[in-house]
């Protein structure tokens, strides 16, 4: 089971989801999509708790408002981080998580400590947490299928740009070959290396007037 949540209208169309217990955030761990951002509250248990950008953004894009509404998800779907205040929660991008089989189920750590970020969360505030929570959908996905889609549309648009470069490619080199072509030509036809048949008739005898000239 997976819980999908919708961010604050304001922010843009985001999605915030979390698994139901360890086992999901195992799948979510191996079958998230790059625009996945992952959050966690540092050093305690807590959900795994996920926002999915548009396509092309960065978490260097994530706004403010939609920032603050998953580290308050984070905070409420942790029983000790719930309790406390100034909780802080980490967050990185989805490709960063890091899995090994020594690991327990749902455990992570980082490929690029460097890329792990912290956002210290005060207090719960619970009309966000309220706010966030009427929106929540629960939803048996296919996990590995819905990423299965993703590749293959992946590789359709990869292929489909080789095809678009290589035609591009061709229609250069065709310029190239017609531009040349004209160059040539153009070169054939400069006036003072051309002969014209007036200058052909005036420059060689007729047969006649080679005999006359030799009596």
């Amino acid at each position: 089971m997976v819980f999908y949540f919708k961010a604050r209208p304001e922010t843009g169309d985001y999605t915030i989801f979390m698994g139901l217990d360890k086992y999901e955030n195992e799948e979510l761990i191996k079958f998230g999509f790059p625009e996945d951002i992952w959050f966690h509250v540092d050093k305690m248990s807590s959900a795994h708790v996920y926002l999915r950008l548009n396509k092309g953004q960065t978490f260097d894009d994530i706004p403010e408002g939609v920032l603050e509404d998953c580290a308050q998800l984070v905070k409420a779907n942790s029983i000790q981080g719930n309790k406390v205040n100034n909780v802080d929660v980490v967050y990185t991008p989805w490709q960063n998580l890091k899995k090994t089989a020594s690991m327990d189920v749902g455990q992570v750590s980082f490929h690029n400590p460097k890329m792990v970020r912290t956002v210290r969360v005060e207090k719960r505030i619970n009309e966000i947490v309220n706010r966030l929570n009427r929106t929540k959908v629960e939803r048996k996905p296919d996990l590995k299928a819905e990423r299965e889609a993703v590749n293959a549309a992946e590789r359709a648009e990869r292929k489909q740009q080789l095809r678009e470069k290589k035609r591009r490619e061709d229609m250069d080199r065709l310029e190239k070959e017609r531009q040349a072509e004209m160059r040539s030509y153009k070169n054939l036809m400069v006036a003072d290396k051309m002969t014209s048949n007036k200058d052909i008739a005036s420059a060689n005898k007729s047969l006649q007037e080679m005999e006359e000239d030799f009596m």
